[in-house]
């Protein structure tokens, strides 16, 4: 590990229209070392640590540090980490040999694996209103929602959609999930009573929902979109506001308490940070640098932080055969291990 490189941004923002009161905001950069990709990583709620999935395993970091404080293997082209408080377990989607896994939150050890049978494992969050684990896994025919009792392990209801790539989902805190479809633009809303998709709401102009948070004091839905992202009113299914932000978005953090909105971009390499102002209406306060890649991000609402992370890559290997059709041009070997906490 090395020193971080502290860095005190004022944005720019102020140079775009409709932008006001910029902040400052400071970025802290560790080198937290370590082989793999990554997808999401998950700040665990006012201790500090952050889960930051590395592929074919998890790295727990210390956020105000950058010190690694242990490590979960054997998750195969993982994905997510959600974290369970009243039972003190956390959950791990490895796509890589469809399950989950359940590890305990003291400990980090590994307590079973939970085979998916709908397989495409992807996206996963915790639902605090019916104490559950909630996947959104990216399968064929169809998308499915996966709940799993996070005390057993056991799943205990599946819930077909409507798009074969879901991605985010949120809870109102009131019996409701609202999830993100990336590939149809849609947002659908899962009736946690009957466990059963009931509504189904376009999102344009948004381009391939994907983060997404929900304000549980104005019953409004941030999604993350590409370029654009968008505003609903959780009551009405309805677009009351779009905010702009950089390309490439996956994933977006909500701080309530200081209620900022943080948009990561990966081709941009930046975060867009948003001010709700009331309901309808939203202020970008700053643009904050970070580097190329960083898509995902994860906010400790009690600390204030958004943490986010992202490998260096070095040069492709001569003789690397080109990609498929359809599949992401190669990577070569990680040169760097890069993990951002922003304050302000």
């Amino acid at each position: 590990m090395t020193k971080p490189t502290i860095v005190v941004l004022l944005s720019a923002a102020l140079t775009f229209p409709g932008v006001s009161s910029a902040q400052t905001f400071k970025v802290a950069k560790y080198s937290i070392g370590g082989d793999g990709g990554t997808d999401y990583l998950t700040a665990e709620l006012g201790t500090g640590r952050v889960f930051v999935s590395r592929g074919t395993h998890v790295m727990v970091i210390d956020g105000a540090t950058g010190k690694v404080l242990g490590d979960i293997p054997d998750t195969p082209r993982n994905h997510g980490i959600a974290l369970a408080p009243k039972s003190g377990h956390g959950f791990i989607t490895s796509a890589g040999d469809s399950t989950v896994t359940m590890f305990d939150l003291r400990s980090l050890a590994v307590i079973k694996k939970i085979p998916v049978p709908t397989g495409g494992l992807d996206g996963i969050m915790y639902d605090d209103f019916s104490d559950r684990i909630i996947l959104t896994n990216h399968s064929r025919p169809a998308g499915t929602l996966v709940a799993i009792d996070p005390k057993s392990g056991a799943i205990v209801a599946t819930v077909q959609l409507e798009d074969t790539g879901p991605e985010g989902a949120a809870s109102d805190g009131k019996g409701k999930i609202f999830v993100n479809n990336e590939g149809t633009s849609t947002m659908q809303v899962i009736d946690e009573a009957t466990m059963k998709a009931v509504a189904s709401w376009p999102l344009a102009p948004c381009d391939g929902p994907t983060g997404i948070a929900y304000d549980r004091a104005t019953d409004r839905i941030f999604s993350g979109c590409g370029k654009s992202s968008v505003v609903v009113d959780a009551r009405t299914g309805k677009v009351v506001a779009t905010i702009a932000n950089g390309d490439g978005v996956d994933a977006l953090g909500w701080d309530p308490a200081q209620k900022l909105i943080y948009i990561p971009a990966g081709r941009d390499s930046n975060v867009t940070v948003v001010r709700e102002d009331s309901p309808d209406k939203y202020t970008v306060v700053a643009t904050v640098p970070t580097m190329r890649g960083a898509k995902t991000i994860s906010v400790d609402a009690e600390r204030h932080i958004a943490y986010l992370f992202q490998p260096e890559y070095g040069p492709v290997p001569p003789g690397t055969p080109p990609p498929q059709p359809g599949q992401r041009p190669p990577r070569g070997p990680v040169i760097g291990a890069w993990f951002f906490a922003i304050t302000h």
